[in-house]
């Protein structure tokens, strides 16, 4: 493996690598050679202007512009998904092999850019640069994983029974929908954006994407990779723009077949119930977490302390697996704070360009707002612990940078228990008891991922066997309830976090994309 190819996934994150660490400064010159220039939307293989502009600034710096990029419009989202529907027949008609075979070539050329695409996520998003670095490698891994379902399935063309009849040849095959609309965020701009859009194309789909505005370079960086690879016009739709205009075309057209929105419960949960007008189609949303961890008196509390802090801080809190929330038997309640003050206090906020800062800064204005609500109220109801100040020293003024933030002593059905925050926020709650610390766990309407740490295995089992989560941890220092990886760990929520039931970076991902035909032929 060349220096340009480590895998860099978020449990093995090492800042000690220097060739890796002057690569990435290498890529981050070419990123940076990029910023201030105008993208198009991109529809049936051509780039299209919309209807003005808008800006992307870098939450880093305000003076740091990332772009300016069309705004799409409805009519761009109805042309896209003409395009889409018109070349679909062909695309299918492709076959799976090859389909797979421009896709992987996809996947490798997201990896030889992989220092430049980090470069400009960090710059985007605020990523820290190991951050980044993982986003982009898992990208990749998502079309190479599931490519490999793919073929391990045949394709998803298996022969059936007979009933003794040699006459009669029987089989299960799986078709693709037609168009699939992808709705990604900005918290993982790239993998949250290929990881769908690959298996619905691999699954002989068309797609028409719409980024989260705030990174919308990101997504020209992966409309790149797909056309550089050899993906025909049509195939794959770019349309930036507001969500009340794209996104809302996107959820309302006919034309559209199948949709994937990742996002808050509030937006998830309203298209989920408002998509199948006519007849149902595949309405694949992932809604977001209020993910718990359980520390128990039999844990090893310096390991539980480390993996709290690297899940609930981790890119600010911005992950929907982020741990904001921990109940902690009583007993070690005192000790496990203290642990957690101390480790949040050495974290290191700055700008995350340079490989010192473990955290930056949040995505937007909003985002501290929404921060700062919650410190507020943490010190009119409870304690806060450690942090609860934003930072506006030097350079950080221009910046969306605030304190990493521990709070307690609160009422346990409090909302700070309850809301998804995404900001560096968690907040720890005395129980009594295991019985008391799962129904306290189960009792929200996110069912995303949860931790717990334990050397007690009848405790870990009763955690395993009851919690209402999709992914489950157990003692891990590398993040208490965050860090999956393609083929690793697949990744789902139960209840308000997800409507199918099935995960990501998972075997079964990309059949969602696909429907179930039986065909019975005689001779």
């Amino acid at each position: 493996m060349t220096a340009q190819r480590i895998k860099i996934t978020y449990a093995t994150l090492r800042a000690d690598n220097e060739e890796l660490h002057a690569l990435y400064e290498a890529g981050l010159e070419k990123a940076k050679a990029r910023l201030g220039a105008y993208h198009r939307n991109y529809v049936d293989g051509a780039e299209r202007d919309g209807e003005g502009t808008f800006e992307v600034r870098s939450p880093i710096d305000s003076e740091i512009l990332v772009g300016t990029f069309a705004k799409g419009t409805r009519r761009d989202v109805q042309d896209a998904i003409v395009a889409a529907r018109r070349a679909q027949p062909a695309w299918f008609r492709l076959g799976w092999e090859k389909r797979l075979e421009i896709l992987k070539r996809a996947a490798e050329l997201i990896s030889d850019r992989q220092m430049e695409y980090g470069g400009l996520m960090a710059i985007e998003v605020g990523k820290t640069r190991l951050e980044a670095l993982g986003e982009v490698e898992e990208a990749a891994d998502l079309i190479r994983y599931y490519a490999r379902t793919a073929e391990d399935n045949a394709y998803y063309d298996h022969p059936m029974d007979n009933l003794g009849d040699a006459t009669v040849h029987t089989r299960t095959i799986l078709r693709p929908h037609g168009v699939f609309a992808v709705i990604s965020p900005f918290n993982f701009p790239m993998a949250l954006a290929v990881g769908p859009s690959s298996a619905a194309m691999m699954a002989g789909n068309t797609v028409v994407f719409k980024p989260a505005t705030v990174s919308a370079m990101t997504a020209i960086a992966i409309k790149e990779a797909y056309v550089d690879a050899g993906v025909p016009d049509g195939v794959f739709n770019l349309v930036m723009g507001p969500g009340d205009t794209v996104g809302d075309e996107l959820q309302t057209n006919r034309g559209v077949d199948g949709i994937v929105f990742t996002g808050s419960y509030e937006v998830g949960f309203e298209l989920f119930r408002n998509f199948s007008t006519r007849f149902p189609r595949p309405c694949i949303v992932e809604m977001g977490g209020k993910n718990p961890a359980i520390v128990l008196r039999s844990a090893d509390l310096e390991e539980a302390a480390e993996g709290i802090v690297r899940s609930a801080f981790g890119f600010g809190g911005q992950k929907c697996s982020a741990n904001s929330r921990v109940y902690v038997e009583q007993p070690v309640h005192d000790e496990l704070v203290r642990l957690l003050v101390e480790k949040t206090e050495k974290l290191t906020v700055g700008d995350p360009l340079p490989r010192t800062a473990f955290l930056g800064p949040v995505i937007d204005t909003r985002a501290v707002e929404r921060w700062q609500r919650a410190v507020d109220e943490a010190r009119r109801d409870g304690a806060v612990f450690t942090g609860g100040e934003q930072l506006r020293d030097g350079a950080l003024a221009r910046g969306n940078y605030v304190e990493p933030t521990v709070v307690g002593k609160l009422p346990a059905s409090h909302r700070l228990f309850q809301d998804e925050l995404f900001a560096p926020f968690t907040a720890v709650h005395a129980v009594d008891s295991l019985d008391e610390a799962l129904r306290l766990a189960n009792d929200n309407i996110y069912g995303l991922t949860a931790g717990v740490y334990s050397s007690d295995q009848a405790e870990i089992q009763r955690f395993l066997e009851e919690v209402e989560a999709g992914v489950l941890y157990v003692n891990r220092r590398a993040g208490a309830t965050t860090g999956a990886w393609p083929g690793v760990q697949a990744f789902g929520g139960w209840k308000g976090s997800g409507s199918t039931g099935k995960a990501g970076l998972s075997m079964y991902y990309v059949a969602q994309f696909l429907r179930e035909q039986s065909h019975t032929v005689v001779d």
